[in-house]
C-alpha cells in the first residue's frame, strides 16, 4: 500500500505497474499481455461541518485476454502463461456464475485474481466491465467468446450498492 496525496504520483504508480506487466508475441497477438493487472485506489474523505468519514474503493482492473491454446501457437513459457490466464479467467467466469445464481458457496479462493476482487465483485459494490474486441474475420472466435463472457457478467446482479459512511 503506497499513500499518494499529488495525481503525479499516482500516474508514476500506474507507469511503475505498466513497465512490469509481462507482454510477449504470440500468434494471435503481437502484444499480448501475458498478466492481468489490478490497480487498487482507496479514497476516504471526510466532511467539513459533520465530521462524516466516507470511504471507498477504486478498481482498474486490465484482464489479459484468453487464448485457444491452438491458434495461438504458444508453447513453453507462452504455454504455461496461456493455461494460467485461461484458467484465471475460468474462475472469474465461475465467480459471476455463482454470484449470479445467489449460491452459498462463491469460489473466491480458487485463484488469486477472484480473491484480490472478491470485495469488488460480490456485496456492497458496482462493477463496469469494457472489453475490446478485434473487426478481424481473423479474430472472430475470440470476439464471441469475450461478447459471451461479457453477456454472463452483464446477466449478474448482485445487489445495490450503498454508501459506507461512519462518524468521526
Amino acid at each position: 500500500v503506497v499513500g499518494v496525496s499529488e495525481r503525479e504520483e499516482i500516474y508514476s504508480l500506474l507507469h511503475t505497474a505498466q513497465q512490469h506487466r509481462a507482454v510477449a508475441a504470440t500468434n494471435m497477438n503481437q502484444h499480448s499481455s501475458r498478466s492481468h493487472s489490478v490497480f487498487r485506489m482507496v479514497l476516504s474523505g471526510a466532511h467539513a461541518k459533520t465530521g462524516t468519514i466516507t470511504q471507498g474503493s477504486l478498481n482498474l482492473v486490465d484482464l489479459a485476454g484468453s487464448e485457444r491454446l491452438k491458434e495461438s501457437g504458444s508453447q513453453g513459457a507462452r504455454l504455461t502463461e496461456t493455461q494460467n490466464i485461461n484458467r484465471s479467467l475460468s474462475n472469474l467466469g465461475n465467480v459471476i456464475m455463482a454470484l449470479g445464481q445467489k449460491q452459498n458457496h462463491v469460489p473466491y479462493r480458487n485463484s488469486k485474481l477472484t480473491h484480490l476482487l472478491q470485495p469488488s465483485l460480490g456485496g456492497n459494490s458496482k462493477t463496469l466491465m469494457l472489453v475490446n474486441v478485434s473487426p478481424l474475420d481473423a479474430c472472430i472466435n475470440e470476439t464471441v467468446n469475450s461478447l459471451r463472457f461479457a453477456s454472463k457478467v452483464n446477466a449478474c446482479h448482485v445487489g445495490t450498492a450503498s454508501k459506507q459512511a461512519k462518524k468521526a
